[in-house]
């Protein structure tokens, strides 16, 4: 039997042959949800569900409304217990992958391929980037930073007056160029900067 710690690396492996270049966000708070694998493209973001021979569907349903909400695209990737039943419990869109152990190793095939999300809600989208990163695309569209305003205001500004086919390539290069080491720090000072704008 196959475990979730069993199949992440290698899932990741056959990702990039498949995909070329992609990054890997693991457990990424979603609504009420946690994505196991959020997948950055250069212009789309896909989330990827992992149930293993270990799991069962209970949280599922609620699960892929919230999977719906986020992502361009969505994969379920199961073992053989739920490879014959699994496309009961998703939406038609969603992507298929099972995982089998092949001589000791997790090996894959593509049993359906993911179509684009037609449920995507582009305000949850953004609010997956963090603040330093929704200014760097209000930079890139020449829009104001609206330094004093809330997180949802410029959401709701940069879906007003960017285009969709240049936001999905802005939001994944956000996410590529994501610093784990500096966030905190830019957080932090833009905070800083917000507060003293307040107090003056």
């Amino acid at each position: 039997m196959l475990y979730d710690k069993d199949i992440r690396e290698p899932l990741f492996d056959y990702l990039e042959e498949q995909y070329g270049k992609i990054r890997i966000i693991e457990e990424k708070q979603m609504g009420r949800s946690r994505a196991d694998v959020v997948m950055v493209l250069p212009k789309a973001l896909c989330g990827l569900e992992i149930k293993s021979d270990a799991d069962t569907y209970a949280r599922l349903s609620r699960q892929v409304r919230d999977y719906n909400q986020y992502f361009d695209y969505n994969y379920i990737v199961v073992g053989t217990k739920h490879a014959h039943h699994v496309e009961e419990h998703v939406p038609d869109w969603w992507g298929i992958l099972t995982v089998e152990s092949e001589e000791g190793k997790p090996d894959f095939y593509l049993l359906r391929q993911a179509r684009e999300n037609p449920k995507v809600n582009w305000k949850r989208k953004l609010g997956l980037l963090w603040r330093p990163e929704l200014v760097h695309i209000q930079e890139r569209n020449q829009l104001p930073r609206y330094r004093q305003k809330s997180k949802d205001f410029v959401i709701d500004k940069i879906l007003l007056k960017v285009p969709r086919e240049r936001l999905y390539g802005q939001i994944s290069d956000e996410l590529f160029e994501r610093d784990y080491t500096v966030i905190e720090k830019d957080i932090r000072a833009y905070k800083k900067e917000a507060l003293l704008k307040r107090l003056k």
